[in-house]
């Protein structure tokens, strides 16, 4: 009777502390996201195409991948689409909607971690996630990879539900989250290398003497089938085309060649594994942007973190091999053949590549210090130091320390300007900069009801036609000169002349109108 008694009000007791984590996920995630949220050139592009969307020109392909030359599937516009209706068409729309998934992830991350490891295991996942500075801030921007670690840790568990219950259904809808997860972001194919050791080595490693392969063969055609329809709206453009993305991607990925500084295989794993628990867990900062070697505090910091990563990874390694349940199995491979996938990838590889790993090492510490919160007094009090030091600095260094950047307002301001300065004309526009793109302004003229006239190639406008009297430049770099710049939208315009000049927040706007000698 009391051993049932405890249970419920340990249970009550998660509930409502659950409720305060999710209050405190939602605080960091939504409060200011309008002031906080990125708004360049990839948010401004996604938005213009998302516009498009809801005057009914539907489209088959997503983003444009910033590593390469391929797109991704569509999927995110059509998440976008609702969001950005509702906001009336303004850009925050969209960043509520990832700080949604974000909050959402939260849920999952506690729900699996009760699931897999235990009440106590799951709170402290979840309350390390929920104030995780580098997880927070890709949860108040709109970017594909940021809905990413959603459908990731959601594609893992329903495979985990249909291995552990022998339930197609499950393996079926796994399949499906992750077509879409390959839709957000290209290194899905690792997430779906993962399900396939998963699914062979829950047979291989079963208790049962008589494995069952046939079963094994509906589970992956289950997962198969999956895959074919939520990866659908991409797959039939590449069908009608020839797979063009695919096979760039594919050799993008495995076949073009080490890059200055991508390192050996051992090397990039080493890195991956300690940047999982240093840059989300311990708030470390990029191995490369300090000196172990030099700095007492950073060597404690990397020591530290390293032993943090090691222990909670073999502890759950440990509990596969003692129970050979699916749920550690899981675990395990989502560790080791997600970190050494990355040892195969040509490319540098940027925090938000661990997208589809970010749930994991929050999984693995809470598992961890539950563990040894369960042991003697000593094992209590490192486990619940170590829990409370790590919520601290996290909370503490999250976002919203710093004074939000207001890009949507200063660019809706600088646009506004522009516009009044073309007074009311035909006109046409560049954007001089080292690496933005145009999208965000001309998604704000979009808006007001303008469109910058684009200079066509004088093979296709002999008459120069598309050619305004006036050019409209934005100037991003410093120091800048507009005359004679070879940007296409610049050089398209002829010889020109300075009619203004102006410096508006923090860049230069010129006027350009044609030369007129003298």
């Amino acid at each position: 009777m009391f051993t049932g008694i405890k249970s419920l009000l340990i249970k009550k007791y998660s509930i409502l502390i659950f409720f305060l984590i999710l209050i405190l996920a939602s605080f960091l995630r939504l409060n200011k996201i309008s002031d906080y949220m990125t708004f360049l050139g990839d948010e401004g592009r996604d938005v213009l195409v998302v516009r498009e969307i809801l005057k009914g020109d539907l489209t088959l392909l997503g983003p444009r991948a910033s590593a390469a030359d391929f797109y991704l599937g569509p999927i995110y516009y059509y998440f976008m689409a609702p969001f950005l209706f509702f906001s009336n068409y303004h850009p925050v729309g969209p960043a509520i909607m990832v700080a949604l998934f974000g909050i959402a992830t939260v849920f999952f991350i506690f729900k699996i971690g009760k699931e897999f490891f235990g009440d106590f295991a799951g709170l402290l996942a979840a309350a390390l996630y929920a104030v995780s500075p580098l997880v927070i801030i890709h949860s108040r921007s709109s970017w594909n990879p940021n809905i990413w670690p959603f459908f990731s840790i959601l594609t893992l568990y329903f495979a985990y539900k249909g291995v552990e219950y022998k339930n197609l259904k499950f393996l079926a809808l796994s399949g499906l989250l992750l077509g879409i997860a390959l839709q957000l972001h290209y290194l899905s194919i690792f997430l779906g290398g993962i399900l396939v050791f998963f699914l062979l080595f829950s047979v291989l490693f079963s208790n049962k003497k008589a494995r069952n392969y046939i079963l094994l063969a509906k589970g992956y055609l289950a997962l198969l089938l999956g895959f074919v329809f939520g990866f659908s709206p991409f797959l039939f453009f590449e069908i009608r085309h020839s797979f063009p993305n695919t096979k760039t991607i594919i050799n993008f990925i495995f076949f073009s060649g080490n890059v200055s500084g991508s390192g050996n295989f051992k090397e990039i794993i080493d890195n991956v594994f300690f940047r999982l628990f240093g840059r989300l867990i311990t708030n470390y900062p990029q191995p490369e942007q300090v000196s172990v070697s030099t700095d007492t505090i950073a060597a404690i910091g990397f020591y530290l973190t390293l032993l943090l990563g090691i222990s909670s990874s073999l502890f759950v390694v440990y509990k596969f091999i003692e129970t050979r349940s699916s749920k550690f199995l899981l675990i395990s491979l989502w560790l080791i053949l997600g970190v050494l996938f990355f040892g195969l990838y040509k490319k540098p590889i940027y925090d938000y590549y661990l997208g589809f790993m970010f749930p994991l090492p929050f999984l693995l510490t809470g598992a961890l210090f539950s563990s040894l919160f369960n042991k003697n007094i000593f094992w209590k009090a490192i486990a619940i130091a170590s829990f409370t030091f790590l919520f601290y600095i996290n909370l503490t260094n999250g976002p919203l320390k710093y004074p939000p950047n207001a890009q949507y307002e200063q660019v809706k301001m600088i646009s506004e300007f522009i516009l009044k300065k073309t007074e009311g004309k035909p006109f046409n526009f560049a954007l001089i900069t080292g690496g933005n793109s145009d999208h965000a302004y001309r998604y704000i003229f979009e808006t007001e009801g303008y469109h910058p006239i684009t200079i066509q190639n004088p093979q296709i406008d002999p008459e120069r036609r598309s050619v305004t009297d006036q050019l409209l430049v934005i100037c991003e770099e410093n120091p800048c000169q507009p005359l004679g710049h070879s940007l296409w939208e610049v050089a398209g315009f002829g010889r020109a002349e300075i009619a203004g000049e102006w410096q508006v927040s923090v860049l230069k706007v010129y006027k350009l109108v044609h030369y007129k000698g003298g």
